[in-house]
C-alpha cells in the first residue's frame, strides 16, 4: 500500500495530539519502571501539503547536554537490566569459550610465497597485521594498531582497529588504515616498512576511502580521503567532494598532496560533489582506472589512462563507461578490460574490450547472462575468476584469457558462500568457503592440477562443523506472488511444535545479498534450542539487479513484506510461534525490522534493531544521508517524500499499541547511521507501546556502526545481551530477571 495523504493526516493527529500521560507505556513486567521520559518538543514539517510532526527533533543535536543525559540514562538502564538476567553471564562465558579456540585469519597472498595476515589470536580483542612465509609458516608481527599513535583529536574514542592494508608492489612497505573505536571517518593511514616494522612517518588523515593504490617505483601511492572542513561546517558537507590524491613517501605534509582525480581535479571530467572518487591500479597493469560512484549504487563511471601519466598536468583520461552503461566493476589483464555489467542483463554478464581504445558497444561477451547472478570478478595471472550467485549459494568459474576463452566450474568442497581472492601476478586463486553449518576454511585452486585444496591458513577448530545442526533452503510466496528464498538453520533435536526460540534476520538494500555464513559463537544460540533463519528479501542482490530494484525507493515495502511472509512461513510450518519469534535488522535493515513490527506487531515477541535507519525523512540532513539518496530517495520530490515516509518506522508508531519487546542498539561513534536515529525510535516506542514489554536503548560509547570497527569483546557482550534479551521475552525460565 502506497502512502495515502488522508491516512498520513489521520496518523499525525492521532499520534501527537494525544495527551502526554496517555502516551506513556505501563511499566514492563520485571523491568524497573524508571526509564527516563523524553519531553515532547514537536516540530511540524509540511511535505507537499502533508504535515508531519516530529516530537523528538531536538535529539538530532546529539551534543546537547539534555539529549546526552537522556541517552546515557537509557543506556545505563539497558545495561543494568540485561546484566540482571539470570542466564546472561553463563551465556556470555559460553560465547567466549566458543570464540576463543583458534586464531581468526584473513590472508593476502603476495609474490614470493608471502602472505600478509590479518590475525586475531584466541583471547585477543582486535586484529593485528603479520607477515608469513608460506601458508603454514611462522608469523612476524608488523602492525599492532593499539601501538599506532593517532592524532590527539582521535584518541579516547575506543581501541584502534585496522580498517584496511595495502602492500607496495615490491613488498617493501604496507599502508595501513587505522580508526579509533568505530569512528571510520577518523581513519588515519600510516605507512610501515615491512622489513623492520617501523613507520616511515607518512600519515594521511581522514583516509576513509578504502585501500590506496601503490604506483610503479614504490615511492608513491594514490588514495581517497574526506575533505578538511572548517569549524561549524554543516554535517552534510563531511562526505562531499571526495577526491583521490597522490602522496610521495617522505614528501611532507599530506594535507598538501595534489588531487589527481575526482571533484574539480580533472577539468575535462565533471564529478558531482555527492559522488566518491578513487583510483584502481593493478600491480600487473600499465593502466590506472579512475572510478566515480555514489557509494550506494551498483553502477560506476570509469576512466582510464597510462599509469605513468597519473598526476601529470593535462593528463588524458579516456572514458570507459558512463553511469548509463550500468557497469559495476572492471578487472584488468594486460591490454584487456573485463567488465561486469547489468546493461540489458539484470543478473549481470562479463564483457571484454581493449584498454587502449575501450568501446563497450563492440565489446565481446565473455560470460553470458543466465539464471545465476554474476556477482564478482577477479583477475589472476592465469585466468579470470568469476563468482556466481544462485539464490543464496555461490559457484565459481575460471575463464581463460585469450581470443577463445574456455570456461570451467571449480569443484567447491562446500555448498555455501565462496569468496575469491587473487593477485594478478600469481596463478590460481584463494577461496574462502563457508556454509550455514561449517566455519570458513581457506582453499587454493591450482590451475595446473585443477584441484581445490585446503591451504591450512585457517587452523581447524573444535566447533567448525557441529554434527547436530541442520540447514534447509526453502522458498515461499510473497503476497504479490514473488518467490522469496528463506534459509533456516536449527538443531536436529528440535520438535516442530511451534515452541522453538527463533531469530530471523534480513537486510535488503543496495543490492547486497545475505550469503551463507557460520559463526561458532552462534552455537550458544542453537544450544538453547534456537532456530536461526535468514530471509533473502527484495532490495538485496540474491537475484541480481531486478531483485534490488524490487525493494528500492517506491518498491521498498516489498522488503519488509517479504520479511513478514517469511515470519508467517516459520509459524505455519511449526518452527516457531509469535510468542517465540524475534526479528532483527541492522543498518539499512533497520527499515525492514522497524516497519515489520509497526505493520505486524502481532507476529513478533521481540525485535533487535541494530544501528538501524528509522527516521528516513531526516536522513538527508546527516553526513551519510546525501550519498544514500540514490538508494532511498529524497524529500525534494513528492514521490521521494512518499517513499521515504512509507519506509520511516518512526512515523508509523501508533499510540496505545501492543508492540513487541525491542532492543535498540547504537554506537556513539557511528558515522553511517547517526545515534539519534535509535534514540528517537526508542523514545517514540517507549511512549506508544501498551504491551508492557521492555523497550531498551543500548549504547556502545566506544563503538561505531555495529560490528564494523568494533572489538571482539564488544561483539561477545552484544550477542550475550541480545540472545539473553530474546530468551527472557520468550519466557525461558533460565533467563528471567533476578530482581
Amino acid at each position: 500500500m502506497r502512502v495515502r495523504l488522508s491516512f498520513s493526516h489521520a496518523l499525525t493527529a492521532l499520534l501527537f495530539a494525544a495527551p502526554m500521560a496517555d502516551l506513556q507505556a505501563q511499566p514492563a513486567k520485571g523491568v524497573p519502571p524508571s526509564a527516563p521520559v523524553a519531553p515532547l518538543k514537536p516540530v511540524t514539517d509540511d511535505y507537499y501539503g502533508v504535515k508531519v510532526v516530529d516530537p523528538y527533533r531536538y535529539f538530532e543535536n546529539i551534543n546537547d547536554p539534555e539529549t546526552r543525559a537522556w541517552i546515557k540514562a537509557q543506556s545505563d538502564r539497558a545495561h543494568a537490566i540485561l546484566a540482571d538476567l539470570h542466564g546472561r553471564q553463563r551465556l556470555l562465558e559460553r560465547i567466549r569459550q566458543l570464540d576463543q579456540t583458534v586464531p581468526q585469519i584473513r590472508p593476502r597472498p603476495l609474490p614470493g610465497n608471502l602472505y600478509l595476515i590479518s590475525k586475531r589470536l584466541p583471547g585477543e580483542d582486535i586484529y593485528k597485521l603479520y607477515l608469513r612465509q608460506g601458508p603454514t609458516g611462522s608469523d612476524k608481527l608488523l602492525v599492532d594498531p593499539e601501538k599506532i599513535q593517532l592524532a590527539s583529536e582521535n584518541r579516547g574514542k575506543g581501541k584502534n582497529v585496522i580498517q584496511y592494508f595495502e602492500p607496495s608492489r615490491d613488498n617493501r612497505y604496507v599502508a595501513v588504515g587505522v580508526a579509533p573505536g568505530g569512528a571510520e571517518r577518523d581513519t588515519e593511514m600510516h605507512v610501515v616498512e615491512i622489513a623492520t616494522g617501523r613507520e616511515t612517518g607518512d600519515v594521511i588523515f581522514r583516509a576513509w576511502g578504502g585501500s590506496p593504490a601503490w604506483l610503479p617505483g614504490n615511492r608513491s601511492l594514490v588514495y581517497s580521503k574526506l575533505q578538511k572542513l572548517p569549524p561549524g561546517a554543516p554535517a552534510t558537507e563531511i562526505e562531499q567532494k571526495v577526491r583521490a590524491y597522490l602522496h610521495v613517501l617522505g614528501g611532507g605534509d599530506s594535507e598538501k598532496d595534489p588531487a589527481v582525480f575526482g571533484y574539480q581535479a580533472v577539468p575535462s571530467i565533471t564529478v558531482d560533489p555527492k559522488q566518491f572518487a578513487g583510483i584502481i591500479a593493478s600491480p600487473a597493469s600499465d593502466y590506472a582506472l579512475g572510478a566515480i560512484n555514489s557509494g550506494v549504487d551498483p553502477n560506476s563511471a570509469f576512466y582510464i589512462q597510462p599509469i605513468t601519466e597519473l598526476g601529470k598536468a593535462n593528463s588524458a583520461w579516456r572514458k570507459v563507461a558512463d553511469f548509463s552503461d550500468d557497469v559495476s566493476d572492471i578487472a584488468v589483464h594486460g591490454n584487456d578490460l573485463y567488465i561486469l555489467t547489468f546493461k540489458n542483463a539484470k543478473r549481470y554478464r562479463v564483457i571484454r574490450t581493449d584498454a587502449r581504445a575501450p568501446d563497450l558497444a563492440s565489446a565481446e561477451t565473455i560470460v553470458a547472462p543466465g539464471s545465476a547472478v554474476v556477482s564478482a570478478i577477479a583477475a589472476a595471472q592465469d585466468a579470470l575468476y568469476v563468482q556466481l550467485l544462485d539464490g543464496a549459494i555461490n559457484r565459481v568459474l575460471r575463464v581463460t584469457y585469450g581470443p577463445h576463452p574456455q570456461t570451467e566450474e571449480l569443484n567447491l568442497p562446500v555448498k555455501g558462500s565462496a569468496f575469491v581472492a587473487t593477485d594478478p601476478r600469481l596463478p590460481g586463486a584463494l577461496l574462502v568457503v563457508i556454509s550455514w553449518r561449517q566455519a570458513y576454511k581457506i582453499y587454493a585452486y591450482d590451475p595446473r592440477t585443477k584441484e581445490v585444496r585446503d591451504t591450512g591458513l585457517q587452523p581447524a577448530g573444535p566447533y567448525d562443523a557441529p554434527a547436530n545442526l541442520e540447514s534447509v533452503e526453502v522458498s515461499l510466496t510473497a503476497p504479490d506472488g514473488a518467490r522469496v528464498p528463506l534459509s533456516i538453520t536449527y538443531p536436529k533435536t528440535i520438535k516442530m511444535d511451534g515452541s522453538n526460540p527463533t531469530l530471523m534476520e534480513a537486510y535488503g538494500a543496495y543490492g547486497f545479498p545475505f550469503p551463507p555464513n557460520f559463526e561458532p559463537m552462534r552455537l550458544a544460540w542453537h544450544e538453547q534450542g534456537g532456530v536461526y533463519a535468514v530471509c533473502h528479501v527484495r532490495g538485496g542482490g540474491e537475484y541480481g539487479e531486478e531483485w534490488h530494484l524490487a525493494g528500492k525507493q517506491a518498491t521498498k515495502p516489498n522488503t519488509w513484506r517479504d520479511f513478514i511472509a517469511c515470519a508467517q512461513y516459520l509459524i505455519e510450518h511449526k518452527y516457531t510461534s509469535p510468542a517465540h519469534l524475534a526479528g532483527q535488522g541492522t543498518s539499512a535493515g533497520g527499515i525492514l525490522i522497524g516497519r515489520a513490527i509497526t505493520e505486524r506487531p502481532d507476529l513478533f515477541a521481540a525485535a533487535i534493531d541494530q544501528v538501524g535507519c528509522s527516521d528516513m525523512l531526516r536522513i538527508e540532513t546527516t553526513a551519510n544521508g546525501l550519498p544514500n539518496v540514490p538508494e532511498f530517495g529524497s524529500t525534494k520530490t513528492k514521490e521521494g517524500f512518499q517513499a521515504l515516509y512509507e519506509m520511516s518506522a518512526y512515523h508509523h508508531i501508533r499510540p496505545r499499541t501492543s508492540y513487541p519487546a525491542v532492543l535498540y542498539e547504537t554506537g556513539f561513534n557511528d558515522p553511517r547511521v547517526d545515534p539519534w536515529q535509535m534514540a528517537k525510535m526508542a523514545a517514540a516506542m517507549q511512549a506508544a507501546t501498551s504491551s508492557g514489554k521492555p523497550v531498551l536503548l543500548r549504547v556502545e560509547y566506544e563503538g561505531g556502526h555495529g560490528a564494523i570497527g568494533g572489538t571482539e569483546k564488544q561483539q561477545q557482550e552484544r550477542l550475550a545481551d541480545e540472545w539473553s534479551f530474546l530468551l527472557w521475552q520468550f519466557g525461558a525460565a533460565a533467563f528471567q530477571p533476578k530482581q
